[in-house]
This record gives structure tokens, sequence and C-alpha cells, in this order.
């Protein structure tokens, strides 16, 4: 058998680092030499904390077995890669690079000079479109993996980025089967569903992974976020929903349950994109499904996909067709297998021409990479050259003389250059300096207008709330009575005798005529059509009590809400299901966070005869705001 070299493919995923050593083979086939997986727990989905996790895992993985290769692909995570695909109007060939370069422009959701990325042309529709696979990455989290791989000694040839890996690896691996196949890789933090249909490919990502369920119950049990996910992965599985009796055990129960609930949704987003890639791709419907990822792991979630999908369900095997070594453990192989669809898919980069081939390596470091290549070479030459040199030294001292002191007339003319090089880049020291402080003041000014908008979002959330929730015979209202981290200097106090203060200011964000209703407007005082104008005029007429400190971060906002009492239109569950709404319309805001915008406490339980009731909530900023 012809000797070959070893080769590495590293995935660094959300949860988890996945390294794999592939060596090539007479068969135009990967053989797989050795394995490692390393759990990166919340750190790995932590931006402050994920390339000190990251760097660890590789470390200890590299340690655990002897990698003789250094060489590696690796794959970006998938919550840190934008992917999306375009299409294209019919155009010159010479046209297409500037008209993608657009698109990237458009789609891309962060600023190009920050961004790596690429494309590759998948095919042309019916119609002649250009079907385009566009993705793009912040070039710090490329550059953060460089890092990793220079501190473990490891050689980073391209940079891929999941769609495309799994792409090539489900090719290489069922290129055989016929009709429209899916693929669902379900990741720690984002799942990739991919189609192929016809030698072409279709890819979503979609923004729901395993650490929700993880969340879910940290949040349903109150353990710690380590606890709670080996207890996931200890006792969990998928509920089967009907009439299935509940393990007896009551962590396993609320684990099966959550877990049903977070695939639930996860189904709902499956059936969501089928659809349009049925309407916009002109695909066929799908006639089997393929689970991957640390992700589909669960009990039970092959037989959840197949009763929700009604259709062939069974975990894909990306070492279908890959040679495995005598030496690699098939039975702990067997339980990560379909976990290791991007490594393959990394491995198959260095075999041949694959379907897909991407790379998100920045250009700067193309560069060095070609330079570094080219230096034996460069260093061959420069011996070569010292060798004539010391070889005809003797007839040439003469010649020497003449260029040391042409040297050194250079040099001479050179200095007052490099004065003006250095006075040069000391002024542009000066702008930077400059221009960072405009940026800082830029963003004092933007959060000033901050919680005026928020307030009139929150208003506008509520109204949009009661319009949806309304029903015959029965008012719905609901309003914010109180924050809990907002300081009473942001609203000012009333001077009246009416003595309304920070607590009082729920008329502002409800319907007037519900105010007036349930007598939260004094007497005698007037609203007008737009609260949250008056709200303004208030704060600027009132003299705050005392200075509110300055560069205090606010990430959270605790918020109780009252609303009308619906329990006496007969309705037992009316209460609960007008909270768990103004939550869901919370969580849909541009202002908040979904994950951590949430209902908290307990919903407040009252007779039949009373008015109102009330509920808490904790509202997460997207963005931390200083005030």
């Amino acid at each position: 058998m012809l000797k070959t070299k070893s080769f590495l493919g590293l995935e660094f995923g959300a949860g988890s680092v996945k390294l794999a050593e592939f060596e090539a083979n007479e068969s135009d086939s990967l053989t797989l030499k050795q394995f490692g997986i390393k759990s990166l727990g919340l750190e790995g989905s932590q931006d402050s904390k994920r390339e000190a996790a990251i760097t660890k895992a590789v470390a200890e993985l590299l340690s655990q077995k002897s990698y003789g290769a250094r060489k590696v692909n690796v794959c970006a995570p998938g919550f840190q890669v934008f992917s999306k695909f375009i299409k294209l109007p019919p155009a010159d060939s010479t046209k297409v690079t500037q008209l993608i370069q657009y698109e990237a422009q458009q789609n891309v959701p962060f600023p190009m000079e920050e961004a790596v990325w690429d494309y590759q042309i998948m095919g042309t529709s019916a119609n002649g479109e250009l079907e385009v696979l566009l993705v793009a990455i912040k070039a710090e989290a490329v550059e953060t993996l460089f890092r990793v791989g220079r501190s473990s000694g490891l050689k980073l040839q391209l940079v891929d980025v999941s769609p495309a890996a799994l792409c090539n690896s489900f090719r290489f691996n069922y290129g055989d089967l016929e009709g429209c196949t899916m693929l669902l890789d379900i990741g720690a933090k984002t799942s990739n569903l991919l189609f192929f249909e016809k030698g072409k490919v279709y890819s979503r990502s979609i923004t729901i992974g395993a650490n929700s369920i993880t969340q879910d119950f940290v949040t349903e049990s109150k353990l710690p976020w380590a606890k709670a996910e080996e207890a996931k992965i200890v006792k969990g599985s998928v509920s089967l929903g009907g009439a299935y009796a509940e393990p007896d055990d009551a962590q396993e129960a609320a684990i099966s349950k959550i877990a049903r609930q977070v695939l639930t949704r996860l189904h709902i987003q499956v059936n969501q994109t089928i659809q349009a890639y049925r309407a916009q791709q002109g695909g066929s419907p799908p006639q089997r499904l393929f689970l991957a990822g640390g992700g589909s792991i669960l009990p039970y979630t092959k037989e959840f996909f197949a009763e929700k999908l009604v259709m062939e369900v069974d975990y894909f095997n990306p070492f279908r067709s890959i040679q495995i070594d005598p030496a690699v453990d098939l039975e702990e192989l067997s339980k990560v297998a379909h976990s290791f669809g991007e490594v393959v898919g990394l491995g198959l980069r260095n075999l041949a021409q694959c379907p897909v081939e991407l790379n998100l390596v920045p250009k700067s470091i193309r560069q060095k990479q070609a330079f570094d290549q080219k230096k034996p070479y460069f260093i061959a030459s420069a011996l070569s050259l010292v060798l004539v040199v010391f070889a005809y030294g003797f007839f040439f001292s003469k010649l020497a003389g003449l260029k040391q002191q042409s040297l050194e007339e250079l040099n001479a003319e050179i200095e007052p250059a490099q004065k003006k090089t250095k006075q040069l880049e000391d002024a542009l020291g000066v702008v930077k300096t400059a221009q960072k402080e405009i940026d800082q003041y830029s963003a004092y000014l933007k959060d000033r207008f901050f919680w005026p908008d928020a307030l009139v979002e929150m208003r506008n959330l509520l109204l949009k709330t009661e319009q949806k929730q309304t029903r015959p015979g029965a008012d719905v209202g609901v309003w914010i009575e109180t924050f809990g981290t907002v300081a009473a200097d942001d609203i000012p106090e009333e001077t009246s005798s009416s003595g309304m203060g920070m607590n009082s200011m729920a008329f502002y964000l409800m319907n007037p005529e519900l105010a007036k209703r349930y007598g939260l407007i004094p007497q005698g005082m007037k609203i007008t059509k737009d609260p949250a104008a008056e709200v303004e005029e208030r704060k600027e007429a009132a003299k705050p009590k005392a200075a509110t400190p300055a560069n205090t971060n606010v990430v959270t906002i605790n918020v109780k809400f009252r609303a009308v009492n619906l329990n006496k239109t007969g309705d037992s569950a009316a209460n609960g299901n007008l909270a768990y709404a103004v939550q869901d319309e919370f969580k849909q805001s541009t202002f908040f966070d979904a994950d951590g915008t949430k209902l908290s406490g307990e919903l407040e339980q009252v007779e039949s005869s009373a008015q109102t009731f009330t509920f808490g909530m904790t509202l997460k900023l997207r963005n931390p705001m200083k005030i």
C-alpha cells in the first residue's frame, strides 16, 4: 500500500470539540486512524469564555492520544456563521462576482470590513437564475481559531462551515439515494437542515439546539447548568406524548416533557422550511430524514420525528464509505458517529474536489500561508547565492566595497523618508484615538433615547396583546404597575395631591378608557392621545430628587403587570393564557432577548369578583444599557 501522510479534521462546535485523524487510501477514500470528542459545557456558547474553553479542550484531546499529523482543516461553529441561499438573475459571467458582492453587502448582518465571506454557485434554476450559497463570519472569530491552532502546535489549512462540510460528507456516503432526502443536524445552539435532490442541495440554519432543553430545565429545576446538563445526558429522553405513563423519577419526567416541547418547536421550523423549499426551490416532498449532531442523541428523538413527519427516519452514518483502522474502538465510535458529519466532510477536502468548497481563511492569512509554502525555495535560493558569493568573493572583493559605499549612500537618502514615516504613524495614532472617542460619544447619545423608545415599545406590545386577546363580553387590558430595577428618578414624581410616583405610571402604558374605569387616573387629570409623549413632557417638567449613578449597566428589568381579571368570564385559564400571551409578544420584540425574557414569580390567584390580577416578568435587554 502506498504510504501517505495523515491529516486532521477539527470541528469547533458550540457544545463540544471533535477531532479525527485521517489518511488517504488507494480506494480514493479515507481511513479513520483515531478520533476524540470533548464537551465544552456552557462556556462553549459564551463569547467571553469560549476561546479559553476550546483551547483547553483541544490541548486535552491532543494529549489523550498520539496524533501524528499537525496539518488540520477546521469547521467554524454554526452559531457564529451566517449562511444563506440567494438567487441571481441571468447575467454575464464577468458581472456575477459584482452581483454576489452586492448581495453580500445587503444580507450579511455585520459590517463587511469586519467579515470574512465566501460563496459558491450551486447551480441554475429552470428559469436561468443562478443559485448561490453565501456564507460569512466575523474575522475575529476566525482569528480565534488560528490562535487556538497555534497554541496547540497545529497548522490550519482551511476554515469550512457546517452546511458545506455536512453536504460533502452526505454526498460521499449517500450519493446513491434517489428522491428528496433531508438531513437534520441538531447542535448545541443551532440546527442545520439540508435538502438533497437530483444533485442539488439547499440548507437553512435554525436557532434551536440541545442547549434549549438544558436552559429550560435549569429554569424549572433551579439547578446549576452543569448539573442540569448532566441530568439531561443521564436521565433525558423525549416524551412520547399521548397516554403514556410518566417516569417515576421527577427529574426524568421534567426533562422528557421539556425535550418534547423544544423538539416540537424545532419540528415547526422544519415544516416551515419544507414548505419554503417546495415553494421557492421547486423541490419535491421529502421521502426520508437522517438525524445527526449531538443534540439527536436523546432516546426517542428518532421516534418523535417519525411520528411528526410521517416518514422514514434514521441516524446519519458519516463513516458509511470510510475505512476504519483496526486500532479504532468501534464500540466507542458507534456512540458518537452520527455527530462526526462535519469532521468527515473536512477530511474529504484533502481527498478530491468536493461538491461544496468554501474557505473562510482571511486574505492576510492566505497570503502568509502562500509565503510559508514558498519559504523553502527562498531559503534554498539564498543559500545558493551565499555559496556563489563565497566562492567568488576573492574576485569580487573590490565590487563588494563599491556596493557597501552605495548602500551607505542609499541609507542616507532613506533616513529622511523614515523620519516622515514615523511622523505619519504618530499622526495616524492621534486620528485613531479621536475616532474611538467619537464612537464612544455616539454610543452615549444613542443610549439617551433608549428608555423613551423602550416605554413606547412596551406600550405597543401590550396594546397588541389586548387586540389579539379581545373576546366578547369581557374587557382585555394589561398595563405596567412597577419596574423592579429602573430608578425612581427615571420617572418623575407627581407633584399634585394625587401623589403619583413610580408605581403609578401604569396609566401611561394602557388604554386611557381602561385607566379611567379602574381608577388609575386621578380626578380632574387629563390624558393626552399620546401617553408616551406625555411621559416625556412630565420628565422635562419634573425636578429629579437625586442623580442616577453614571455608567451603571442595566441588563434586566423586573416588571410587575396588572391586568383585567378575565376569570369572571368563566374561563379559569384565561388569566394564565393572557400572561403567556404578553410573554410571547415581549419575546418577539427587538428590544429584548427572547431567551432571557420570561414570566417570573407566581401568577396572582384572584376570585372571579376581583377587578384585576397581577403577574411578574423579567425582561432581558438585547444589549446592556448605561444609565
